[in-house]
């Protein structure tokens, strides 16, 4: 099978790339580097485009000829979404519409997605399913929610079958450490907590310690990269054996606070993690928390690395090594 990877240069993608290249599948990369790394592209060519050009997806679905497309690329920071709406709907929403566009004019007709749990918005019950409404309450979510929306009607209409991937945190690196969690800027708690460990003189920002939970602050669900590219696969086996169109949800199934992060992170490094307490964050719910079990009886799926202790290994040689 050959799949075309749009965002493979970035975190979640590259380490899909390996899985996929591993399982002994052409990988093709298509990506503008705008918020992926070149040096990350190692498991196929890679094409330098962006998703907004209709003209280059045609032409790369035209000279590759995939199989499927696994599509990453989109824009990413909830805060930067409430900033600038506008950026995220062109880019998230618009870009795949072109991505579905070119695959339906392409005649290719499988495509996993990378979605997420900010499509379900404040949560009404804990663990969540994927019956839970979704409510996004900021742009990034909504834009994603409205490609899953798209992924049906082109189910209907042209055949084009899809699986969306809902994550919840992705977290850790590759344990064997060509890749891994670099975000420019940063805004993910383990590498913000792994970079305090690293320099004493920026201290990690606990936002909020009165939330109604076991030591006062958020609880959200961490998922092993490793484990999330694990889903993609079976995602991709599943839709090239004729599988129906789904959703899932990717999680741990397991809460961590933010505090329990920290106390992970300074047993990982042996150094004290710097902290301060900041107020909440607009929008902040207290736990997010995934129920994976559709995933499990459906696509066979079992995180098998997302214990806090190994994603926190992992991600430390990572950082540390970066430094």
């Amino acid at each position: 099978m050959k799949v075309l990877v749009t965002g493979g240069a970035g975190y979640v993608g590259s380490h899909c790339c390996k899985a996929f290249a591993r399982a002994g599948w052409e990988v093709v990369v298509y990506d503008n580097l705008s918020r992926g790394w070149r040096e990350f592209v190692r498991w196929g060519p890679l094409i330098e485009a962006d998703i907004l050009d209709p003209d280059a997806l045609g032409a790369a679905m035209r000279t590759h000829q995939p199989d499927a497309v696994a599509h990453f690329a989109a824009l990413a920071y909830v805060g930067e979404s409430v900033a600038s709406p506008e950026r995220y709907y062109r880019t998230n929403a618009q870009g795949a519409l072109n991505v579905l566009t070119a695959m339906r004019d392409a005649g290719v007709g499988q495509f996993v997605f990378s979605s997420t749990c900010a499509t379900y918005g404040e949560p009404t019950q804990v663990p969540i399913d994927e019956t839970h409404k979704q409510a996004p309450i900021n742009p990034y979510g909504w834009s994603k929610l409205i490609v899953e929306k798209m992924l049906a009607d082109f189910d209907r209409a042209y055949g084009l079958r899809s699986v969306a991937l809902r994550y919840f945190n992705a977290a850790g690196a590759d344990p064997e450490g060509e890749i891994g969690e670099r975000h420019e800027p940063e805004t993910h708690l383990i590498p913000l907590v792994l970079r305090a460990a690293l320099d004493p003189d920026v201290p990690v920002t606990v936002f909020g310690d009165d939330f109604d939970t076991r030591d006062g602050t958020a609880v959200r669900d961490y998922i092993h990269v490793l484990d999330l590219a694990e889903a993609h696969s079976l995602a991709l086996e599943r839709l090239a054996k004729g599988g129906a169109s789904d959703v899932f949800n990717l999680g741990s199934e397991t809460g961590a606070s933010v505090l329990e992060i920290v106390a992970a992170a300074e047993l990982a490094t042996g150094r004290a993690i710097p902290r301060r307490i900041g107020p909440r964050r607009a929008g902040d719910p207290p736990m997010l928390v995934a129920s994976a079990e559709k995933a499990k009886q459906t696509l066979g799926w079992r995180p098998q690395h997302s214990a806090i202790e190994e994603i926190m290994r992992t991600a430390w040689a990572w950082h540390s090594r970066e430094k």
